[in-house]
């Protein structure tokens, strides 16, 4: 399998270094990449053919297998234009949030062979999750491509109707942000009791990184969980009446709704034009 990134930033160095870490050649990637330091880095550490724009690959993207688009989302119009001329059979795999099929196959010349994915930051450390969702066009073996290069970064979900997608940039793409303010918050509270810094931070991120871990490995759901934990007239069922007193449940839930409408608002206006 022969793959063009066009973009070389995090997620692209991520999924790259996933792929190669993996047993995959470095010489059947090329990157298209303005930036020289970006080129240098990833020929020197995945040894990667790289370009420094689109119209100087057209010979990369038609002799591709996979073509993952891997720019922002406000560029991806200017960005994909050179490429539409080389696309025939070519599987595209697009990492960008919030652009429809519409838009992308409007812009790549009507190609239809087209898969929307959604990462999460924690794919920098290889333990993303990520949505996939895949045009009528791709085939069940393209389908198992584009799993293949996501899934070097972490776990993958296929997601069976294309307006999820938005669900799913509020649930797990957004994520790790609603995860890190827990953090900050129970980092906030153990200096507040009096732990330093360091030993607070020890604490938050030992604690989550453990109840994720058990989430994980049980059949239960999260609720069981909880209460397992939370005797009645304890410490820990005086802190979750507090946390309901002020809404905290039900302030994260309204947020990823509020993060699922803004992304419906960006699909709209990134898909003009």
């Amino acid at each position: 399998m022969k793959i063009v990134f066009l973009g070389g930033g995090n997620m692209a160095n991520a999924l790259i270094g996933g792929l190669t870490g993996k047993g995959f050649a470095g010489t059947d990637i090329t990157v298209i990449e303005p930036h020289a330091e970006n080129r240098e880095r990833l020929n020197r550490d995945f040894g990667v053919v790289t370009r420094e724009a689109a119209d100087q690959a057209g010979a990369d993207v038609a002799a591709a297998d996979v073509v993952v688009l891997a720019v922002k989302p406000q560029s991806m119009k200017e960005a994909v234009a050179p490429l539409a001329a080389h696309l025939k059979g070519q599987l595209v795999v697009s990492i960008a949030a919030g652009l429809r099929f519409d838009a992308l196959s409007r812009w790549l010349g009507g190609h239809a062979k087209i898969v929307r994915t959604m990462p999460n930051t924690p794919a920098l450390v290889g333990a993303g999750i990520t949505g996939l969702w895949a045009a009528p066009a791709v085939s069940a073996a393209e389908r198992e491509a584009a799993a293949r290069i996501l899934g070097a970064v972490g776990e993958t979900v296929w997601i069976d109707d294309e307006a999820k997608m938005d669900a799913v940039t509020a649930v797990s793409g957004s994520g790790p942000a609603y995860v890190f303010l827990f953090i900050e918050a129970l980092q906030q509270a153990g200096t507040e009791l009096g732990f330093d810094a360091d030993t607070a931070r020890q604490l938050a991120i030992g604690t989550v990184l453990g109840a994720a871990k058990l989430a994980a490995g049980s059949p239960e759901p999260a609720s069981v969980l909880r209460e397992r934990v939370t005797s009645k007239g304890g410490t820990t069922f005086a802190a979750l009446e507090v946390m309901a007193a002020k809404g905290v449940k039900e302030g994260i839930v309204a947020g990823v709704h509020a993060a699922n409408a803004r992304g419906q608002e960006l699909g709209d206006q990134l898909g003009k034009g």
